[in-house]
């Protein structure tokens, strides 16, 4: 009886036994995980094949629940092909898996039809577009793949506004939802990138090692910290696949005399992966004075010492050199001006997946950014004003609002040459995330954010020598979830201390409901959303030395602060709601979202011009107005800004996207952006009648010099904006056009007391003064042999000389044709 009970026993465990025995004897590796859909719904019956150098090792089916697993006794790294009907397939990033190593991957499919990312900025941890409320927007490497900057790719993402000063490499700003151009977080690798304050200069930017950029539309501090007002913009660094070293050459040339050069090494063997990337542009761009190159070098090198740890470093480091002819067309003379930056990010991170549900990531980032202009010598048609200002030759200035004057323009003060200043942002930071999957329906983040940072404003003409320096620190938890993947939430809050401004707090919430799931049919999904978030930002460098109050208060004028109100620099506010609907059509072949967006932007900074400080002070004698000018210094020569909290503005608008593919090759999508702002509060405007006949009018219009009015626009943000994109892309031939839109904006010719005789002819009405444009550009590239290729990039085919601000010619229609070589494949 013993004998027999026991028998039966073995019988039944003999197999469990054997089968552990082999894996433990093989070593063998487990790969299992869950296909899901992009709502979260389980995909039954898709193919799951895992390679590696090329191979197929094995295959799986994803069963009923959306499950797979694969053993092998192959150790090295791999990747997933993962394909279903109506989906379409999946290459997974690469990954080291070694003997006994469970790796657990969870695999989003995209519709076959239209695009949905996996994101990271929205929830601080990867999630599916269709999981999470937050308008987000993903360029990926075939938007960038023929560009050589970020200008007019960022163009391509609805209730974006990219704003350049010029041509090619000439200073560019990004203006999001209506908030100022310093309220974005930029992001490279994880890494704080942006100047002190927020400001990025995008002109210089080059997208060599940039494999995707993640667009983040709305107030995000709770993950992010100060600077998140308007928008994060994330970008990342690819890194080597391939089972043996791939290099990669481009060359190019086109008008203008403009060329560019890139090289690329790139592979992985066994737990190492690297990626070392280096590029040259020059050009000579289309006006006098206004040659541009820029160098740019990266690597990204990682290491993987168990299928569950990694660890990355990755660098960007770029040298640019541009000139500055300044306002052209208000002078037709070019300023004898260089400005010369030298950027480097560094970021270095541990990741790991401690258990199945539990993931840690410890993240060092370094920021150095050297920022130098020269204006060598002083400029000018050979004529000068009564102080021996040089002035520009006599021009015709015509606004798009049909208004004009003509005159001459002060182009360079009378002063020591050459006139130089540098400005220095230098920032260390530690960052720790920790996410937690309690069920498959509820996951927390906590986190942690240290930051010292210090900032040097150096003017030797001047004597002036500024330091600054900042510590930081930020802590954060969030939660994420579902009610049976139908209605998806996140809530988050975070406590902010900054040495600058004191203690602070945002919070964010995200909601989104499936009203109808997705579905076969004419109406195939409909998603409502929900978004509330505040932000805080800090004062930039320039900001902080610049303060109006703290000039006032070191020149004994205290009175004059609680006259005009005038507090110390704090830090600038936003408020944001929004409300939308995500629409499938026609079994999910066209996606269509819209949202309504309200912002309220509090405590803003703006500039008063130091020439029209004097005038506000009542009563003010001849000797103390020159003794106030003297002490402005640099400032009152230069007639630049002090800066205060003085400024609100709401802003609000209706954003659109629809996208579309035909087969698995074209895709199409385009947006449409209405933006309603309005200045409520502003220093020039409340206190214009202390300004005694000096606030500057047109023909009895009021100009607001320096900032807009109360009641009028921002600056430079038109209220209608939109775009096109249509690629077509298979194996040896790819085409991308894309166009850009945009109505006339508000803006300034910032002339105040800069006409031949000190006056003010040269200011025009603010309202719709920069003209509005249509961006065209197409691009393409054919693949000769296995090895060789070549490609076209045409820009601005419709040669629109007004895409810049006015004053400042646009690049007319340029081109580059060359020559893409590459040994070794191109992935895995």
């Amino acid at each position: 009886m013993f004998i027999s009970a026991y028998l039966r026993t073995l019988t039944r465990v003999l197999p469990a036994i054997l089968i552990l025995f082999a894996a433990t004897h093989t070593h063998a590796a487990s790969i299992r995980g869950t296909v899901t859909d992009t709502s979260g719904a389980k995909v039954t019956g898709a193919t799951v094949v895992l390679l590696s150098n090329g191979k197929v090792i094995a295959t799986a089916v994803s069963t009923a629940d959306g499950s797979f697993q694969i053993l092998t006794g192959d150790e090295g790294r791999f990747f997933l092909v993962v394909s279903a009907k109506s989906f379409r397939q999946l290459e997974t990033p690469d990954f080291y898996a070694g003997r006994l190593d469970s790796i657990e991957r969870t695999v989003v499919l995209e519709p076959e039809w239209v695009r949905e990312s996996i994101v990271v900025t929205a929830n601080g941890i990867p999630t599916p577009q269709a999981q999470t409320s937050s308008a987000t927007s993903v360029l990926a490497p075939l938007d960038l793949a023929l560009r050589t900057d970020l200008v007019s790719a960022l163009r391509l993402v609805p209730g974006a506004v990219s704003v350049q000063e010029g041509q090619l490499g000439a200073q560019t700003s990004l203006f999001v939802r209506g908030g100022n151009s310093d309220a974005n977080k930029i992001l490279v690798d994880g890494v704080s990138a942006g100047d002190l304050g927020g400001r990025f200069d995008f002109g210089p930017l080059s997208t060599t090692a940039v494999d995707s950029v993640e667009v983040y539309r709305g107030p995000n501090s709770n993950l992010y910290g100060a600077d998140a007002d308007s928008g994060v913009i994330s970008l990342t660094t690819p890194h080597g696949t391939t089972s043996f070293p791939s290099v990669l050459f481009q060359g190019d040339a086109g008008n203008f005399h403009t060329s560019r050069e890139r090289l690329e090494v790139a592979g992985a063997r066994n737990r190492l992966d690297y990626l070392g990337a280096f590029s040259w542009l020059q050009t000579s761009n289309a006006l006098p004075m206004d040659e541009y190159h820029v160098a740019t070098s990266a690597a990204n090198v990682g290491w993987q010492p168990s299928g569950s740890t990694q660890i990355r470093a990755t660098a960007h480091y770029g040298v640019d050199a541009t000139g500055i002819p300044n306002a052209w067309d208000f002078y037709h003379v070019a300023d004898n001006a260089t400005e010369k930056d030298q950027d480097l990010f560094l970021s270095a991170s541990a990741d790991n997946q401690t258990t199945g549900g539990f993931h840690n990531t410890v993240r060092y980032g370094l920021t150095r950014k050297r920022e130098q202009f020269s204006l060598w010598k002083q400029s000018g048609s050979g004529q000068f004003d009564a102080y021996g200002d040089s002035l520009g030759r006599v021009v015709t200035i015509t606004g798009a609002n049909g208004y004009a004057a003509t005159g001459q323009a002060v182009l360079d003060y009378a002063q020591n040459y050459p006139y130089q200043y540098q400005l220095a942002s230098n920032r260390d930071q530690v960052v720790y995330n920790g996410d937690y999957r309690f069920t498959p329906h509820l996951a927390a983040l906590i986190g942690f954010r240290f930051e010292n940072e210090r900032g040097l404003e150096d003017v030797p003409s001047y004597a002036t020598h500024e330091v600054a320096g900042r510590t930081n620190y930020d802590y954060l938890a969030s939660v994420h979830g579902d009610f049976k993947g139908r209605f998806f939430y996140s809530l988050g809050g975070s406590l902010e201390r900054y040495s600058l401004f004191g203690t602070q707090t945002s919070s964010r919430a995200g909601l989104s409901y499936y009203a109808l799931r997705p579905r076969k049919g004419a109406f195939s999904g409909t998603r409502i959303l929900f978004n509330f978030g505040d932000a805080v930002r800090e004062p930039g460098l320039t900001d902080q030395f610049g303060s109006l109050y703290q000039f006032l208060a070191t020149h004994n004028y205290q009175s004059l602060e609680q006259q005009l109100n005038i507090a110390p620099l704090s830090a600038p506010t936003v408020r944001t709601y929004e409300g939308g609907m995500e629409q499938g059509l026609f079994s999910n072949r066209i996606f269509f979202r819209a949202s309504y967006f309200h912002n309220q932007f509090g405590k803003e900074i703006e500039y008063v011009g130091a020439r029209l400080l004097p005038n506000l002070i009542p009563g003010l004698s001849a000797a103390d107005q020159a003794k106030l000018e003297t002490a402005l210094g640099y400032y009152y020569t230069n007639d630049y800004g002090l800066t205060v909290n003085t400024e609100a503005f709401r802003a609000q608008g209706i954003e659109t996207t629809l996208e579309s593919g035909i087969g698995r090759s074209i895709f199409l999508r385009g947006g449409y952006t209405y933006l309603d702002d309005v200045v409520q509060r502003s220093f020039s405007s409340d206190n214009e009648a202390l300004l005694g006949g000096y606030a500057p009018t047109y023909k009895g219009i009021p100009i607001g010099a320096y900032s807009p009015l109360v009641g009028a626009r921002p600056f430079r943000r038109p209220p209608h904006a939109g775009f096109f994109t249509a690629s077509y892309a298979d194996r040896k031939f790819t085409a991308v056009f894309t166009s850009a839109f945009a109505s006339r904006s508000d803006d300034s010719t910032y002339l105040e007391y800069a006409d031949a005789s000190g006056g003010n002819s040269l200011l025009l009405p603010n309202r719709n003064l920069d003209y509005g444009y249509a961006k065209l550009d197409l691009g393409g590239s054919y693949q000769l042999l296995p090895w060789l290729g070549v490609y076209i990039q045409g820009e601005n085919l419709l040669s629109n000389q007004h895409i810049a601000p006015i004053g400042y010619p646009s690049l007319p229609m340029n081109f580059r044709t060359g020559l893409r070589m590459q040994w070794g494949g191109s992935s895995h």
